[in-house]
């Protein structure tokens, strides 16, 4: 991701798009890429804002029903989460048979899917974004999911782990649950796509006139339900697509170069492997720890003298490493609010802080089994009434939690 491409990580950023959604607009265009999409998911994701920060701010100037559109997508991350709740780890093993076994699908991603040339202009525009911009329209995810899994019989979990690897806003419960939802395995029935959905909702340069794609839902369905992977329309770098006045040409499409995932964070930004200096700091005093998903002010009721430490674990990005570029825009906003940031384990955390008076900090599933060894925790913020009882289903889950509500202003 370029400098230039990367959103601001500060709040204030994100307030300032809050207050340009236009709540009529992205009903009506949200599908489509070019669409009044709100592009809020990095900072809610990492906790700068919270989903009832973002409607509380879009009711200044705009009165919604319960069930309007946006308030629909607010409802699938926090759904998202209810299943993380009640499975667990279990959300990253299929929660239920898909179309075909487990074992049918290949748990290695294809060189040309990361390398932007299968052949594909949608697939390789979504692939070039994600590297680009570390972000990605919801309808391209699911366009890019669907050919992973149904036309090239890659197991779903395969390409949620490498997908959310790479986003800015990658969230492991809205990632994997989507990506089981588009493979069948959290859902009744496989998400397909296929060209002409693509030139409906798309750019001209993701169009895909003449491939795989460009037949119809009853053909892409018995593909889905055969084990036979199509195969990349080039090896070589080079597809052929219709341009607009309806000539073919051959288009170069150079092969994207897949950024480097790094378990720990770049030396140049000062976070702290942290010593027995450390622990003398917090000795007797409170302790509030910041982490990478609630990147906000701590809560005013603190003492005066409290310590505010940013802390990264080393187990949880050993197993889901980020991009530099994500450790950057991570840790601006979290120097923004710290006087010192570690990166430390588990154990070594503890330790640090058994002579602190009060360790405190936010809950995050992300997060919590290093947390909760150590601190007290607040709930982790939501916006919707919690539902006890495990949905099956996101509608099951939307009628629990809506149910009397009338105006969206009832959430807050």
């Amino acid at each position: 991701m370029s400098p230039s491409d990367a959103p601001i990580p500060a709040r204030a950023a994100a307030m300032a798009r809050i207050a340009a959604v236009q709540p009529s607009a992205y009903a009506r265009t949200r599908n489509h890429l070019d669409g009044a999409v709100t592009g809020l998911s990095p900072w809610v994701t990492h906790g700068v804002v919270t989903l009832h920060d973002v409607l509380a701010e879009v009711l200044r100037g705009h009165r919604l029903p319960a069930d309007h559109k946006l308030v629909y997508e607010f409802g699938w991350r926090e759904y998202f989460r209810h299943v993380w709740a009640h499975e667990g780890d279990g959300i990253l093993q299929s929660l239920h048979a898909g179309l075909l076994d487990d074992a049918r699908y290949t748990r290695v991603l294809p060189e040309d899917i990361r390398e932007a040339r299968s052949g594909v202009p949608v697939i390789d525009q979504a692939v070039r974004t994600l590297y680009t911009t570390g972000t990605l329209h919801n309808h391209a995810r699911m366009w890019l999911a669907s050919y992973v899994v149904h036309l090239r019989k890659v197991h779903w979990r395969a390409g949620a782990d490498w997908m959310v690897a790479h986003l800015l806003d990658g969230d492991l419960a809205s990632n994997h649950l989507s990506w089981q939802w588009v493979a069948s395995t959290a859902s009744h029935k496989p998400y397909l796509f296929n060209a002409e959905n693509v030139a409906r909702f798309a750019p001209p340069e993701w169009h895909s006139p003449g491939t795989c794609i460009d037949c119809s839902y009853e053909e892409l369905d018995r593909v889905a339900r055969t084990t036979q992977a199509v195969k990349s329309a080039t090896a070589a770098g080079r597809y052929r697509r219709e341009a607009d006045a309806g000539h073919t040409h051959d288009k170069d499409t150079t092969d994207a170069f897949e950024p480097a995932l790094l378990t720990h964070a770049p030396a140049d930004l000062g976070i702290l492997t942290p010593d027995a200096a450390a622990s003398r700091n917090v000795h007797g005093r409170t302790v509030w720890l910041l982490h990478p998903w609630a990147l906000r002010a701590p809560p005013a009721h603190l003492p005066a003298d409290a310590v505010i430490i940013g802390i990264y674990p080393r187990e949880h990005h050993a197993q889901w490493p980020w991009p530099e570029a994500r450790w950057r825009w991570v840790d601006a906003a979290m120097a923004a609010l710290t006087t010192e940031r570690w990166f430390v384990d588990g154990t070594e955390l503890a330790a640090l802080l058994n002579g602190a008076a009060h360790v405190l900090s936010v809950e995050d599933p992300h997060i919590t089994q290093w947390l909760q060894q150590v601190a007290q925790l607040d709930a982790a913020p939501v916006l919707f009434p919690a539902v006890e009882r495990r949905c099956t289903s996101f509608s099951q889950w939307w009628s629990r939690a809506t149910c009397g509500l009338t105006y969206a202003e009832e959430l807050l």
